[in-house]
């Protein structure tokens, strides 16, 4: 079975190697800034938080057969605030054209944009690599189990809430935006200006310039990742655009991924989140998110097959077990298929598979 539960600082040394196969803020590949993170995400849980800006939630995924922890995925109460902004490039348009020569042209640029609105994020997703494609769709469950908190705790995030995309790296981790672009006016590697930007983001502000630049003045290696996304995030980009996020032509300043955006209020999987009593123990025939939260176990969720009657649940036993809930306790539920589209039992499901 598989189980997500809330980070603990027992997580860090795996945790740590997760990190190290990607480039997220959220994720950083640096214990110390993990352990933070692991520390704040504890204090979100229990609603121990002392500010707005403070609240972040890490969510790992357990193979209990094992007890190994295999994936990751996080939320962001606050990204931004007065004084401390999210920054991003804002791509645009220009039309010129000269009656002289009866032609013209359209050019794409790029120019340094700042909000300080307070949005949410989520992010950090990542599944180790030989769970990948697993027939229980554990990417899916990493990423969905987000919307499903959010369902859950609505008032604790932004009305807004953004999803920053990875852009396309080489096999060393590089791109060539930030070779050609961003390197240019700060002195630092790709790698090194990344986790800078933990710590701070005032250098962005300082040394990028702030007029527009045109970006077919970079070679086409480099504009072309401008709005792009690697291979292996096209699959999370499409299981945001079914949650009903879309591209604002932000880029982020780094690797030029996109940021996407989405109303809380409109996600479905955050509108379809319920608490439900649990009724009786048995197998359903729908298949949900189900979680529980307590002081014993912290926050733990799963896929399970359930059957919903109003605002009570049945739950299978092993879900319940593995929950730490019994007939009578609350839980919250999503309902990710409805019993007509269901699959049947024994058929094997199709799969598909950053931060600031």
């Amino acid at each position: 079975m598989f189980v997500i539960r809330q980070a603990t600082l027992g997580d860090l040394p795996t945790l740590l190697k997760l990190a190290k196969m990607v480039h997220f803020i959220n994720l950083p590949a640096d214990k110390d800034l993990l352990a933070e993170k692991i520390q704040a995400s504890r204090l979100s849980f229990t609603g121990k938080e002392t500010h707005a800006r403070d609240r972040e939630w890490m969510f790992v995924l357990e193979d209990t057969s094992s007890g190994a922890v295999i994936g990751t995925s996080a939320l962001i109460g606050c990204i931004s605030w007065s004084g401390h902004p999210h920054l991003f490039f804002q791509v645009s348009k220009r039309e010129h054209y000269s009656k002289d020569l009866g032609t013209g042209q359209v050019h794409v640029t790029i120019q340094l944009g700042s909000d300080e609105s307070g949005a949410s994020e989520v992010g950090g997703l990542i599944l180790s690599p030989g769970y990948r494609g697993h027939s229980e769709r554990l990417g899916a469950l990493l990423s969905l189990v987000r919307f499903h908190f959010i369902g859950l705790h609505r008032a604790k995030f932004s009305p807004v809430i953004l999803a920053e995309m990875m852009g396309a790296l080489d096999p060393n981790s590089h791109t060539p935006l930030w070779e050609y672009l961003g390197r240019r006016f700060i002195n630092l590697s790709y790698a090194e200006a990344d986790l800078f930007s933990t710590k701070s983001k005032e250098f962005i502000q300082s040394l990028f310039p702030k007029s527009e630049i045109y970006i077919s003045l970079l070679p086409p290696e480099a504009r072309n990742l401008i709005g792009k996304v690697g291979d292996e995030t096209a699959p999370a980009l499409r299981m945001l655009e079914k949650q009903g996020f879309r591209e604002m032509n932000h880029v982020d300043p780094f690797d030029g991924g996109p940021y996407l955006q989405a109303r809380r209020d409109e996600i479905p999987l955050v509108r379809s989140t319920v608490r439900l009593k649990v009724a009786s123990l048995g197998r359903g025939n729908a298949e949900a998110i189900v979680s529980s939260q307590d002081l014993e176990h912290g926050f733990r969720a799963l896929r399970a097959r359930v059957s919903v009657s109003g605002k009570t649940v049945r739950l299978p036993r092993e879900a319940a077990k593995a929950l730490g809930v019994e007939v009578g306790s609350s839980v919250g539920v999503t309902v990710l298929k409805a019993p007509g589209r269901a699959k049947r039992a024994g058929t094997k499901a199709r799969t598909t598979t950053k931060r600031r």
